[in-house]
């Protein structure tokens, strides 16, 4: 089983002139630790559930290559972005230039979005959800096409391009997240390499959702990778989160992502990298 660290705040003693320094300790800090993953998500204002709306947030791409600078094997990745805030051609090219940067270690996460007060706020498209259901997946189709060796126009219902052309090529893999089951998960089974849930959902479900659709699509399930969004409180001892993630392995989780109270800590990633060298012998169900 593997572990992924998710850094959701930016909020640190001194302030806004802190933020540089305590990221890169962040980013340095999960790829000592021997972590799979780094992420950051792709909001403009921060969440609800993470802190006031006033609270510093970093722009996903930008922060996710000042990391690739800093580390050399942990991927790099938002959990996740939302179809609204860019167009694809432009998307698909932060991506790809993450993954030229990082030595290929770039990951797309992606999803519908559901943070309408930050898209009103900063003037960003925010169609009623059918709608960006409808442009997460063309946004899929145009990814797939620009990472491939096909440079044609595409045409769709939302997005018209005249040349999908991608230079440097990549072909990172796609993350989408969410657990609706009529959209998202059939999106999952169709167009991605992992799907993301988070901590709380009913995962055996969830899963025989996904799986179901993958029979529908005559796609392998194992092909898919099953990530996990949970936080790590302030004293939750080893041994719960170590079992903690068993418990989701034996579901069928591969790839838990953790958020913690302050991963630029130095206690925090000590925590992190035993944690990760204890579940690393776990064989999630259905590998």
């Amino acid at each position: 089983m593997d572990l992924g660290l998710t850094c959701p705040r930016f909020l640190w003693p001194g302030g806004d002139a802190a933020i540089g320094e305590r990221f890169a300790a962040v980013a340095v800090g999960a790829d000592r630790a021997g972590l799979r993953s780094l992420w950051v998500m792709d909001h403009l204002f921060q969440i609800p559930n993470f802190g006031a709306v006033e609270d510093p947030m970093l722009e996903a791409y930008g922060a996710l290559s000042y990391a690739a600078a800093l580390t050399s094997r942990v991927t790099l990745g938002a959990l996740v972005t939302g179809v609204g805030h860019r167009e694809p051609g432009l998307l698909v090219k932060q991506v790809s230039t993450l993954d030229a940067l990082s030595g290929g270690r770039a990951v797309l996460g992606i999803g519908a979005g559901w943070y309408e007060a930050e898209a009103r706020g900063l003037g960003l498209r925010f169609p009623p959800v059918a709608e960006r259901f409808e442009r997460l997946e063309e946004t899929l189709r145009i990814a797939r096409l620009m990472w491939s060796d096909a440079d044609g126009p595409y045409e769709g219902r939302h997005y018209r391009l005249e040349r999908t052309l991608n230079a440097p090529q990549a072909n990172p893999p796609i993350l989408i997240g969410g657990s609706g089951e009529r959209k998202t998960l059939r999106l999952v089974a169709q167009y991605a390499d992992a799907g993301n849930l988070l901590y709380g959902a009913d995962v055996r479900h969830k899963l025989g959702v996904l799986r179901a659709h993958c029979e529908r699509l005559g796609r392998p399930y194992e092909e898919i990778e099953k990530t996990l969004h949970m936080r790590i409180a302030e004293g939750q001892s080893m041994e719960e989160s170590v079992k903690r993630c068993a418990d989701l392995a034996a579901m069928g989780i591969d790839h838990v992502i953790a958020a913690v109270p302050d991963p630029a800590d130095g206690a925090w990633q000590a925590y992190l990298a035993e944690l990760a060298e204890r579940i690393a012998p776990i064989t999630p169900a259905g590998r």
